[in-house]
Order: structure tokens, then C-alpha cells, then sequence
């Protein structure tokens, strides 16, 4: 709060520090909820596919989505062989479902004392850019003897200050991020993994998301976040290819071989304490994110894309904090969504950032960045209540590879 503000109490005075440091944006990595579609972002084509086959898995890179349907899975069975089919049989509805087609034999037609294939409430719909993207939890390699192929970048994530982990919201044997521009297609594409999976998998939490908070389309309007600023403009994108080979995709020498061409997801999810936020001060906003809330220029400069000064911002803003020159050079690129999910039963929206970060090596991106942020100032407005971090294998190459393939055909 400035000196001269006496409009509203700073929740900094009335709470003290604390919180979890979030990377939230940080001119480094990318990111805030888009409220409206700027005027000359033409409406993307729902009829559009994107293909699914690849040396990396689509949904990384490729130009973020407007909706998110999440899941993490837990693996209920405990036959190698079984599970492996299942990775099999995954593939192939996600093979279909994102070129705009119905799982198996469809929704209806088939022997009417069957279950369908498909459970229909996509039928009709175009393919709306639907991206399927897999990732494998540390604690999927303590199963079927994968823990001597459990790769040293996926270690236990540390406890972070001020996080406050809800484990019924974290963690998970597996993952799928299904994005979308409809929201039906994203949440059809999930239910129908979850039901070809019965008996061997079964949902440990999920999370929608909306307003994508983050670009890897630069070109486009920085999207902004619920707390009202663009954040992120520097986000990697799906174009630079020079970009996403040093800070995301893994590479053959980093080890080990089943995961080159593959990357680690860290999946966070953020509560926005946004009804204190909203009494709070334009200008200490403004100091708190080191940028000003309408253009997004840092402090002291014109326009949002100008190179920040670090040194002119409070020592605790958050994009000083985030910014790759404070880390290092650390980054990683974003994919994060905004959310609300109810009320949390006393009057406040149960509301804030689903923040997805993929990069090489936690170990050299989200790690050294989220333990610099220990002392931003928006950890007052925020915080940390679920964590996950995975493995995302290399993508799916043709019609005969499956997901997973080079972690259980015994690849190094």
C-alpha cells in the first residue's frame, strides 16, 4: 500500500508474509486469463484437428486452447501386461477423438445390449484443436519394476514456503491434459479415457480450467489472469524452436533414452484470494506485479514488450522475482488456465490459477524459480493447495506406436 492510500487495508499489514511463491507470470515464462477475445484475434476454426502424431506430444507447444478439462489417474491394477494395453487402447481413442471421431464404434448402432463405445454428448461437435497430452507420476515407477527406469529429473518436488497441499488434489499415478476450444469436446475427451479404463485406472482428481492464462502464440494479445493484469509476455513459443530445445524438450544426453523428445510438467493448483485483492490499492497492485495494469509495461517503461529494468522495481515484484535474469536464466514454458470452483463455505469464491509449467529438468526451471519467490509480495493474495509433477514420454510417432511405448518396450 502507498503512503497517501488509506482506502483499503493491505492484506501484507493485516496478514504478514507468508503465502507460496507462485510463478505466476514472471516476464520469463507466460501467462493470464483471457477475458475477452482482443478484436484482431480472429475466432479459431472448430473444425480444425490438430495432428496427433509427432515426435513430441501435441498440447505442449501447440497454440493454447481456451478450456481445460485435467485428470490425474491412479493405476488400480497391478498386471503389467493389462496396464500396457490400456496405454494401447488410450491411443487409439485419442487418435480418434482428436480427429473429430467417435471412440470404437460410436455412440449408437451398435448391439443394443452392449454398452456403446463412445458415450455421445461429442457427437456433432468439430475437433475445436482438441490436444491429448499423457504424463507418468513418480509413483507409476514403483509399479511393474520401473523404479530403475524412473528418470533423476523426476524427483520428489520440495515443500515450498506457504504451500498448503491439499493430497486429495495432488499427486497421481498418471495424468491426461485435454485441451479444447469447446469445453464439452475437452470433457468428453476425459470421461471417455476414464471409462475405457474401468477396473485399471480410476480418476484421483481433475480440474476445468477456462480463460487460458498464458500464449505460446506471442503474435496474439497477452491474455490476463483474474487478478486483472497481462502476465507472461515472454512466454516460450510453439515457433521457436531454438527455445523449446534448451529449456523443454529432453534431449538424448540428458537421459534416459525412453524420454528424449519428451518433458516434465509440474501442475499447480493456485488459490486466488481475490476479494482481498479487490480492495487493494491500483497503485500497490501495480508495485506488487512490477508492471502497470493497463498496457503490462514494466515499471518505467511504455509499452508491455519493452525489456524490464529490474533494478526500478520493489525488491520483492513479482516479475523481479520470476524474471530469468534473477533465476539464472531459468525458464519454462506455461500453459496455465484460470478457475472457479464454488464458494470455499464462507462467502469467497474457491477461485484462482490452474498453473501448468513444462521445461527439460524441474531441477534447473520450476524448482530454483518457485524458491525465489519466497519473498514476493503476491504470496499475501495467493496460495499453493494442490501439486503434481510428470513425466511426459516423446510423442506418439505413427499409426503402430502407442503412449508409453519407449518407457515399457525396454528402450534405456
Amino acid at each position: 500500500m502507498t503512503d497517501n492510500d488509506t482506502s483499503s487495508p493491505s492484506r501484507r499489514s493485516l496478514l504478514g508474509w507468508g503465502g507460496a511463491g507462485l510463478a505466476l507470470g514472471a516476464a520469463a515464462a507466460g501467462g493470464a486469463v483471457a477475458m475477452a477475445r482482443p478484436d484482431d484475434e480472429s475466432p479459431p476454426d472448430a473444425s480444425t484437428a490438430v495432428p496427433f502424431h509427432g515426435p513430441h506430444q501435441a498440447g505442449i507447444a501447440t497454440p493454447v486452447q481456451d478450456r481445460l478439462h485435467f485428470a490425474a489417474f491412479d493405476v488400480t491394477t497391478d498386471d503389467r501386461e493389462e496396464f500396457v494395453q490400456l496405454l494401447k487402447d488410450w491411443t487409439q481413442a485419442a487418435r480418434r477423438m482428436t480427429a473429430g471421431h467417435a471412440v470404437g464404434e460410436g455412440a449408437y448402432g451398435g448391439l443394443p445390449e452392449a454398452p456403446p463405445d463412445d458415450t455421445g454428448e461429442a457427437l456433432g461437435l468439430k475437433p475445436s484443436r482438441l490436444t491429448l497430452t499423457i504424463g507418468f507420476g513418480p509413483s507409476l515407477f514403483e509399479k511393474f519394476d520401473l523404479a530403475d527406469r524412473r528418470p533423476d529429473a523426476l524427483v520428489d518436488l520440495p515443500k515450498f514456503a506457504g504451500d498448503a497441499l491439499d493430497r486429495t488434489r495432488s499427486d497421481g499415478d498418471l495424468c491426461v491434459q485435454a485441451c479444447a476450444d469447446d469445453p464439452q469436446v475437452a470433457v468428453h475427451a476425459i470421461r471417455n479415457l476414464a471409462r475405457v479404463g474401468f477396473g485399471k485406472v480410476v480418476i484421483r482428481w481433475s480440474q476445468l480450467g477456462f480463460g487460458k492464462t498464458s500464449s505460446t502464440t506471442p503474435e496474439a494479445q497477452t491474455p490476463r489472469n483474474l487478478m486483472g493484469f497481462k502476465d507472461g509476455t515472454r512466454n516460450i513459443a510453439g515457433t521457436e524452436t531454438d527455445r523449446l530445445q534448451k529449456f523443454v524438450w529432453v534431449s538424448e544426453k540428458d537421459g534416459p533414452r525412453w524420454m528424449a523428445g519428451g518433458s516434465y510438467l509440474v501442475a499447480r493448483r493456485i488459490r486466488m484470494h481475490i476479494e482481498t485483492w479487490d480492495r487493494t490499492s491500483l497503485q500497490e497492485q501495480e508495485d506488487i506485479f512490477g508492471r502497470d495494469k493497463g498496457e503490462g509495461a514494466p515499471v518505467g517503461k511504455a509499452k508491455e514488450r519493452d525489456k524490464p529494468f529490474l533494478k526500478a522495481m520493489k525488491p520483492d515484484a513479482h516479475v523481479r522475482l520470476a524474471h530469468p535474469d534473477a533465476n539464472h536464466g531459468a525458464t519454462i514454458l506455461r500453459r496455465g488456465y484460470s478457475f472457479t470452483d464454488g464458494t470455499d463455505g464462507l462467502g469467497r469464491l474457491d477461485a484462482g490459477l490452474f498453473f501448468l509449467a513444462y521445461q527439460r529438468d524441474v531441477r534447473e526451471g520450476f524448482i530454483p524459480i518457485q524458491r525465489n519467490l519466497a519473498t514476493d509480495a503476491l504470496n499475501e493474495y495467493i496460495q499453493h493447495v494442490g501439486s503434481a509433477l510428470f513425466a511426459i514420454p516423446p510423442g506418439v510417432r505413427d499409426k503402430d506406436d502407442w503412449w508409453g511405448r519407449t518407457l515399457f518396450s525396454g528402450e534405456a
